[in-house]
C-alpha cells in the first residue's frame, strides 16, 4: 500500500517541541503499515519561536497569527496537501490562519468534541491552559453537541497551567505529573473522563488517572492525519 505523494501532510509544531514529537510518534503508531513504504509521509516545521498562545490570550503579549500564518504558508509551498498543528490553545487564532492558507487544516478542538459524542459521554472535565479555557473553544464545540463540561477551581487551574510548563521547561514527566494529582482528584468527584485539552497533557496523563477516562487531543490528532493521508485524493 504506497501512500500517494499529493497525500502529504504538513504538520506546524514547536508548541511546545516535544509535544511535536509525541505527535510524530503517535501518528507512526496509529498508521497500519507493515514497512517503511507504507507510513504516512509528514513535512514538519517545528517553530517554537510562535509567541505564547496563553499570553497574547490574556493580553499580556504579541499575536501569534504573523508566525502562525507563515508557519503553515510555508508547509504550503513545500507541497503539503493538508495541515495539522499540536496546539490547542493557538485554535483559536484558526479562523485567522485559515483565511490566508488556501489548502484545508484540521481542526483538533472539533475533532476532539467528535470523539467525545462518539464515545458517548454526556459531562466531561477540561484541563487546558488559561487562554484555552478562558476562550471557551472547547465547551463552546461541546456544547453543540450537548455535552456538559467541568473546568478546575482556581487553585486547580494554577496547578494544570504549573503541569503545562514544567513539560516545556523540560522537567521529568513524572515530577510533573505529580503536579496535576490535586486536580484529577478534583475532577474524579464530578466527571468521569477528562479532555487531556493541552498537547504536553497526554503525556502527563499515560497511567491511571484517578479512575478518569482521559481523551487524549494528541492521539485523536494522529487518528485524524492518518486518516486524511490513506483517503485517496480524488475524495477530497
Amino acid at each position: 500500500m504506497m501512500i500517494p505523494r499529493a497525500q502529504l501532510a504538513g504538520i506546524v509544531g514547536g508548541m511546545g517541541p516535544l509535544a511535536t514529537i509525541e505527535l510524530m510518534r503517535l501518528v507512526t503508531e496509529e498508521t497500519p503499515a507493515t514497512c517503511d513504504q507504507e507510513h504516512v509521509p509528514l513535512l514538519v516545521y517545528s517553530n517554537p519561536q510562535v509567541p505564547d498562545r496563553t499570553k497574547a490570550i490574556l493580553g499580556e503579549g504579541p499575536s501569534p497569527v504573523k508566525a502562525l500564518v507563515e508557519s503553515f504558508q510555508l508547509l504550503e509551498k513545500a507541497g503539503v496537501t493538508f495541515l495539522a498543528f499540536p496546539c490547542n490553545t493557538a485554535h483559536y487564532y484558526l479562523p485567522e490562519v485559515e483565511a490566508r492558507v488556501s489548502i484545508p487544516i484540521v481542526n483538533m478542538i472539533e475533532e476532539t468534541a467528535v470523539e467525545v459524542e462518539q464515545a458517548g459521554i454526556s459531562k466531561i472535565g477540561i484541563l487546558a491552559t488559561d487562554g484555552t479555557i478562558r476562550t471557551g473553544i472547547y465547551q463552546k464545540a461541546l456544547k453543540r453537541r450537548g455535552i456538559e463540561t467541568e473546568i478546575p477551581d482556581e487553585k486547580g487551574q494554577l496547578a494544570v497551567m504549573q503541569a503545562i510548563y514544567a513539560v516545556k521547561a523540560g522537567y521529568d514527566l513524572n515530577d510533573a505529573a505529580r503536579i496535576l494529582e490535586p486536580v484529577l482528584i478534583y475532577m474524579s468527584e464530578r466527571v468521569d473522563a477528562v479532555i487531556a485539552g493541552c498537547t504536553e497533557l497526554p503525556m502527563l496523563l499515560r497511567g491511571p488517572a484517578r479512575g478518569l477516562v482521559v481523551i487524549d487531543t494528541l492521539r485523536v490528532l494522529a487518528r485524524r492525519i492518518v486518516e486524511r493521508a490513506l483517503r485517496p485524493e480524488d475524495t477530497e
